[in-house]
Formats: structure tokens, sequence, C-alpha cells
């Protein structure tokens, strides 16, 4: 899979912008709840200090798309 191999180069300013966009669109729906948590997800591919992956991303990304639809952790 070619995402596997793929590498991302630290850029603190795409890190920055995404996360300000995430934080700007951020509302009290659980949609706008949810594209904010992936656009941080996606500036971790940027932070120098953060080590993932796309796919580690979508594995992610899947998973709480699939608990919000199953209707929360229950807890």
């Amino acid at each position: 899979m070619a995402g596997e191999t793929e590498t991302f180069e630290s850029n603190p300013e795409r890190v920055e912008t995404l996360r300000e966009i995430a934080d700007d669109i951020r509302g009290e729906s659980s949609e706008s709840k949810l594209v904010a948590a992936i656009l941080y997800r996606i500036s971790d591919l940027y932070d120098p200090n953060e080590e993932t992956s796309p796919k580690d991303i979508y594995i992610n990304m899947r998973e709480i798309i699939r608990t919000k639809d199953a209707g929360g952790k229950g807890s």
C-alpha cells in the first residue's frame, strides 16, 4: 500500500493552519466535532512531535465513527 511508506515532512505552518481551521469549524453538532477531530489527526502527519501515518489516522477515525454510529462508548 503506497500510504504505508509515504513520509510527510515536518511543516509547523501546515499544522497550525489545519488546527486553526479545526477550531473554527468545531461547533455543538457531532458532525462538526468529527470533522474537527479529523483535521487535528491529519495535522499530526506534519507535526514533528507526533508519530502517525495515514493508515493510523484512517483506523483511528474509522473506530471513532463506528463508536458514534453504535451510540457512543456506553460510559
